[in-house]
């Protein structure tokens, strides 16, 4: 997300230089004045949002999806249970997850409980307790308010010339010479100022995220080993990949207080899995798919390295190497890796499964989708929704559209904001022969991305498909694109007059 999310950093990981050396005031809000109201917080977090759904670089692989999610619920559940997530902000905020394929390392939140993480940092991390360490860190920033408290400071402003101004100052950080253009004088610095968090906030974020995430369960080493590992980075002279090096200014004191926490006699650093080894791999894999790129993988895989290597080490490299090979279609060296890596997991269960999705992909890729049926081994619709996404692709291709739309219409009842399975039940409904129905769907995925001007389109393409059939049209379907028509339609006046 190399435009959009660079603008966001100016609300919570300012890119550039170390921007939090401000007051050392305490956190009261009458320093800091009072809190955008949630509503209007949640507005702006929605439009930033949409830029970023925008961005070339947003993408929903559904493994990575899975794994953070495993990641991410355990630690919402523990702010929730602590009262850090209030019945208000629970049910106003998104606590959205969004992958950008960026290599920096780096991760962010924004207005309205959105939050951004970089393959690079997924591929730099060595276990789930420093990923944990991470997310915590940034979900303590929107639970404690500090995005709110930060706009708040310059209140004069309207929310929505906050938003523009962000973007603006995106425009300006990747192309300094038309700062001008977008930005006049005093006003980024001004924007700039406002939204970046002061050294007192940062703490608060470390010891709220700390008290988080131990509480779900994480190792309280990770914090720890994740900051010295960033520390280690600082001190090599990061050249512009960490830019959570530079938004959250390492300090002795805030490390000793993270270690003063850790009770005695515990281990010293969290362990890696075998299935963190393969998520990583894969991270770092597609934020780098160039022919060089993935051909290096299979350098890591050859006998003689790996003979070397640890198990977590083999593990990462067959994982690597298989994926490199299936984008290559060089589909016989995909599966010997798959074959080694198979046999190296077996008896774990978390990685197995991750090499089952991985097989699943390389029999997808060789136009193989009863064997990548039989791979994922699931008789009846699965309940994951990274199973989702690879099994009902594979139905619609073997002819069973009604079994695939069956299955993602019933977890859309409860997750009707989801893109990628808008975008499947739009291809198994179009293999079904409902056109309209297929029409609406793809509607429904620019609704999920706030591009109401772009569901209105496909609302009235689906309404004058539903006019002109001659025959089996689906009464239904056109009863509810028409009331999802003047749904969207209010919403995009609504957001219309916010500009």
């Amino acid at each position: 997300m190399k435009i959009a999310i660079a603008a966001i950093f100016l609300i919570a990981l300012s890119p550039t230089n170390y921007l939090f050396a401000q007051s050392a005031s305490s956190l009261s809000n009458t320093d800091y004045g009072a809190e955008f109201p949630v509503s209007v917080e949640r507005r702006l977090g929605d439009r930033i949002a949409r830029d970023l759904y925008r961005d070339p670089d947003y993408l929903d692989d559904p493994v990575l999806a899975d794994y953070l999610q495993s990641i991410w619920q355990p630690l919402l559940a523990s702010a929730r249970k602590r009262n850090e997530i209030t019945p208000e902000l629970d049910t106003a905020f998104a606590w959205q997850l969004l992958q950008g394929r960026d290599r920096t390392v780096n991760a962010f939140a924004l207005p309205g409980g959105y939050f951004g993480i970089h393959l690079g940092l997924i591929g730099m991390v060595s276990s789930r307790d420093e990923l944990a360490s991470v997310l915590a860190h940034e979900l303590s920033h929107v639970t404690q308010r500090h995005i709110s408290r930060m706009m708040s400071r310059q209140s004069e402003q309207a929310p929505w010339l906050v938003g523009a101004m962000i973007l603006g100052a995106l425009a300006a950080s990747k192309n300094p010479s038309g700062a001008n253009a977008v930005i006049v004088g005093g006003q980024a610095a001004a924007a700039q100022s406002q939204l970046n968090f002061s050294r007192d906030m940062e703490r608060e974020a470390d010891r709220t995220g700390f008290a988080v995430a131990t509480d779900a369960g994480y190792a309280p080493q990770g914090f720890v080993s994740m900051f010295e590992k960033l520390q280690q980075n600082n001190r090599n002279n990061d050249s512009g990949n960490f830019p959570y090096l530079r938004s959250h200014p390492l300090t002795t004191e805030r490390i000793a207080d993270m270690k003063s926490r850790i009770p005695e006699g515990a281990s010293t650093a969290p362990t890696g899995t075998l299935e963190h080894a393969m998520v990583s791999a894969r991270a770092r894999l597609l934020s780098n798919s160039s022919v060089d790129a993935l051909r290096n993988w299979y350098v890591e895989a050859e006998p003689g390295l790996l003979a070397k290597s640890t198990n977590s080490q083999k593990v990462a490299s067959l994982y690597g190497a298989t994926l490199a090979a299936i984008k290559l279609r060089d589909f016989s060296r995909a599966l010997a890796y798959s074959n080694s890596l198979q046999t190296l997991v077996a008896s774990d269960a978390p990685a197995a499964r991750q090499s089952r999705y991985l097989r699943a992909e390389l029999f997808m890729a060789e136009g193989k989708q009863d064997a990548a049926l039989s791979t994922l081994g699931f008789n009846a619709a699965p309940k994951a929704r990274a199973d989702l996404l690879l099994w009902i692709p594979l139905k619609v291709a073997t002819g069973q559209a009604d079994v695939a739309a069956d299955a993602a219409q019933l977890w859309l009842i409860d997750n009707p904001t989801d893109a990628s399975m808008w975008q499947l039940l739009a291809s198994a409904r179009a293999s079904q022969g409902r056109m309209v129905a297929a029409v609406r769907a793809e509607a429904e995925i620019n609704i999920a991305h706030f591009d109401y001007a772009a569901a209105v389109s496909r609302l009235k393409a689906a309404k004058s498909l539903y006019r002109s059939s001659s025959q089996n049209a689906d009464h239904i379907e056109a009863s509810i694109v028409d009331v999802r028509l003047r749904q969207v339609e209010q919403l995009l006046r609504e957001q219309a007059v916010e500009r």
